[in-house]
């Protein structure tokens, strides 16, 4: 069959126009064109976000770029633990003493007592520094802190009046039997210092009557020895120190409880430590 005028005439067309070709060559480079073009692109947009999420900088502030200073934290404060006296009501000084004995613990973990020679009267704590009893005692006559060198080993028709003291001081005691056979607390058995049931002594000094008595001013009779009722020796006394030692506290008439035992107010102690923590922390000095 011969072609048509159309058909001639589109073969002439497509005959003549120019034909394009593309080689490997010219495929690869097209696609690294492309490649490139979207990196560019990439690093162009990315700064801009991130300059436009980023916190703004005040430039004439030379602190902006510097880290906040952290301000030191007081240390936790550290709980105060105070002896228990219960419904007693002591001295100023006893109640001093036993407090700083239970917090500073230099009762050792041991049952702990009190006497108190103005006021004339014993405490009894345990461990803890719960009371167990309290009593009034008979001290020695003379006003002093310290015993006189080697009274232990003296007969008492040979102990003066003026050396007739109980000494002050930290001692650690136990139970005993003295040269009668009687169960004592020695206190310290150097200086024939104990503590014990009263005894009947002399008519004349009248001592069940001065125990009972409730001053304190006649209270001073004993060649040295604390004597205190019969019933607390038995129901506090011997059972706190049964099976282990104590530590007896004789509070000083002549001198403080600061020299005596190296002693602190537990409560100014407390109420420093408070201000301590309620003071402003000073910031960085200036420069």
């Amino acid at each position: 069959m011969m072609p048509t005028q159309i058909q001639r005439d589109q073969h002439s067309f497509w005959a003549g126009a120019p034909r394009t070709r593309f080689t490997r060559p010219a495929v690869l480079v097209l696609a690294r064109a492309v490649l490139i073009g979207a990196v560019a692109l990439n690093a162009l947009i990315l700064p801009v976000a991130a300059s436009q999420n980023a916190p703004l900088l005040n430039a004439s502030d030379p602190a902006a770029s510097a880290a906040a200073p952290v301000e030191p934290q007081p240390a936790p404060a550290q709980p105060v633990r105070l002896a228990n006296f219960g419904q007693e009501e002591p001295s100023a000084e006893s109640r001093k003493l036993a407090d700083w004995v239970v917090d500073s613990a230099n009762h050792g973990n041991l049952p702990f007592m009190i006497i108190d020679k103005v006021q004339a009267r014993v405490f009894m704590f345990d461990a803890q520094g719960q009371l167990r009893g309290a009593s009034p005692a008979l001290l020695g006559l003379a006003i002093g802190d310290h015993s006189v060198p080697g009274i232990g080993e003296r007969k008492l028709s040979s102990i003066r009046p003026d050396e007739r003291t109980t000494p002050a001081g930290r001692f650690v005691a136990s139970l005993d039997r003295d040269i009668h056979g009687h169960e004592v607390l020695w206190v310290d058995y150097d200086t024939a210092l104990s503590l014990h049931r009263v005894v009947k002594g002399q008519p004349k000094e009248r001592r069940a009557e001065r125990l009972a008595s409730p001053s304190p001013q006649d209270n001073r009779i004993s060649f040295g020895c604390i004597n205190v009722p019969v019933k607390f020796y038995e129901s506090v006394v011997s059972p706190s120190f049964t099976g282990t030692n104590g530590i007896v506290y004789i509070l000083p008439e002549t001198r403080s409880a600061r020299e005596v035992f190296g002693s602190y107010d537990v409560q100014d102690a407390s109420r420093a430590q408070a201000s301590a923590r309620a003071a402003p922390v000073a910031g960085p000095a200036a420069r």
